[in-house]
């Protein structure tokens, strides 16, 4: 009897939410592409040194804003407020997203200066640890930060204009927006690297951002907005967008001091860690982008419609089937990431600047990573389930004890393992959260998804998979002349079969899951040639 994971049924909104999340699969392939692309660039001109672990943290000092201001707001309050507005009240919805333009134009602007502005004192916060054996890095970290300032207000306006995007299912156009975020370093660093050194690195992160912005207004205005900065505070939208952000807000003030605490911890374990953590952690956010965000993303507009509407058959056979293709494809990423990661790491970044000793520094980091990358996936549509039913308070009191679990974990090990220390801590971080979000969501949870089942499925064909990576590698491990050439055909022969031995496994054992992947790429293979 084929296993069964998923209903069948013409009610069934797995086809939209298998389509959506394709669509911001399909165009974060490409900024994901550009994004690795982007770190190779930035490998072969400056290595894994100091230097580019200064830059790691300047450039980490906006995206923290970033994400206290905007991104923990877009999927806990902006998408299921604005989704709500948009279904049942467009004027509402359209005043509603003038008023945030405008206040984000403006609020961003100060916090743009008040960044530069304490630029010293930031430095010294995240990355003290370099003061007492390289003081120069932290005088460049500093430097660093107030050119890399206007990046908050980029990064604040392109996520409030995506929210309203994802608020009226517009998928394509933000995905295709970070890639061009991801193009600004690629073009300008190889033209201007010889002249401006490392500082090019933000130039290009400022061009980026102006053209992310720039496509991402054009999208609106073609949904049918003018982009004014006008509203009333008045607005209840506002007020409701406030009390659900709230409880996030103050979960992420402690995921800060997280952050914080893990970057000076990092500067102190040599000028180097920083560098290697961020390699690795680019092989392991690739998948979580294309697999798991797509999918809850593409999934939160349904479930926060489908909770508003109180149709709990509809909201969990969402959140079940999103739960089972994410797991259904981040297993095989994460096999080849823990087999390949060596070959993989070569073939990617070890040319110029970036040594042989980098890539094994940046392999042993990415073979722990890929650990907390399975709870992470899995993360992802659990809090957005939480937050479709306006519940934010849970995933942030969850989020306060993860963080909890990780200071334990990284005061306990940075010492005698060092920057691998700060690797198990995260992935500890990720497991607790993760495991916790989904104990608490199945004590509300109504009917049976049959999760462990398709869990248990996923493994078996996982288990053919790694099977088929070690056979290929093991008939590798003759001379074949190695080189970059040899790492390429070991990771494609590896990474083929053992992806067909999925697939094959998958058929076999009857996975609905994996039919409705197939089906959808190949429909929109078919509208293409069409």
């Amino acid at each position: 009897m084929a296993t069964q994971l998923m209903p069948d049924s013409e009610s069934d909104p797995a086809p939209g939410l298998a389509h959506s999340a394709g669509l911001l699969s399909a165009g974060n392939i490409a900024g994901r592409i550009l994004g690795l692309l982007r770190e190779m660039v930035i490998a072969h001109h400056f290595g894994a040194s100091g230097a580019v672990s200064a830059f790691r943290i300047a450039v980490q000092t906006p995206t923290l804003l970033y994400d206290f201001l905007v991104g923990g707001m877009l999927s806990a309050a902006l998408v299921p407020v604005l989704s709500d507005l948009a279904r049942h009240d467009r004027a509402g919805f359209v005043r509603l997203a003038h008023l945030l333009i405008s206040l984000f134009t403006v609020g961003l602007a100060g916090l743009t200066l008040l960044l530069a502005l304490t630029a010293p004192t930031l430095s010294n916060l995240l990355a003290g640890g370099f003061r007492a054996e390289h003081p120069e890095l932290l005088a460049l970290t500093t430097n660093l930060i107030r050119a890399t300032a206007p990046v908050v207000w980029l990064l604040g306006l392109a996520g409030v204009l995506t929210a309203i995007l994802f608020a009226q299912q517009r998928f394509t156009f933000p995905a295709l927006a970070t890639a061009v975020y991801n193009l600004g370093i690629v073009v300008a660093t190889p033209l201007l690297a010889p002249t401006l050194g490392v500082t090019v690195l933000t130039l290009g992160l400022l061009a980026g951002g102006v053209a992310q912005v720039a496509l991402l207004a054009w999208d609106v205005r073609r949904s049918g907005l003018t982009l004014r900065l006008h509203g009333s505070v008045r607005h209840p939208a506002l007020r409701k967008i406030v009390r659900l952000y709230a409880p996030i807000a103050a979960g992420m003030v402690v995921a800060l001091f997280q952050v914080a605490l893990d970057r000076r911890l990092a500067s102190g374990a040599g000028e180097q860690s920083i560098a290697w953590m961020a390699n690795a952690t680019t092989l392991q956010q690739m998948p979580l982008g294309l697999i798991s965000v797509a999918v809850a993303l593409a999934a939160l507009p349904r479930l926060s419609q489908f909770a508003a509407a109180r149709d709990e058959v509809s909201y969990h056979t969402t959140l079940d089937q999103g739960l089972r293709m994410v797991t259904l494809l981040i297993a095989p990423a994460a096999v080849g990431l823990w087999l390949l990661g060596e070959p993989l790491m070569r073939l990617l970044f070890e040319r110029g600047a970036f040594t042989p000793d980098d890539t094994l520094a940046v392999t042993r980091a990415l073979s722990i990573y890929v650990v907390g990358m399975l709870f992470a996936a899995v993360d992802f549509p659990l809090n957005y389930a939480f937050y479709a039913r306006n519940d934010t308070l849970t995933p942030a009191l969850v989020g306060v004890l993860s963080v909890g679990v990780y200071v334990v974990v990284a005061l306990a090990l940075v010492g005698r393992m060092g920057y691998l220390g700060l690797v198990w801590a995260d992935t500890a971080k990720q497991a607790s959260h993760a495991v916790i979000m989904y104990l608490l969501l199945s004590r509300r949870r109504q009917g049976g998804g049959r999760l462990h089942e398709g869990l248990a499925v996923i493994g078996v064909a996982s288990a053919f998979m790694a099977g088929g990576v070690l056979l290929v590698r093991w008939l590798a491990a003759t001379p074949t002349g190695g080189g970059w050439g040899g790492d390429l055909a070991l990771v494609a022969t590896s990474a083929g079969v053992g992806i067909l031995l999925y697939g094959f496994v998958l058929h076999q054992l009857g996975v609905a899951e994996a039919r409705l992947v197939w089906a959808s790429a190949r429909q929109r293979m078919s509208r293409r040639q069409n």
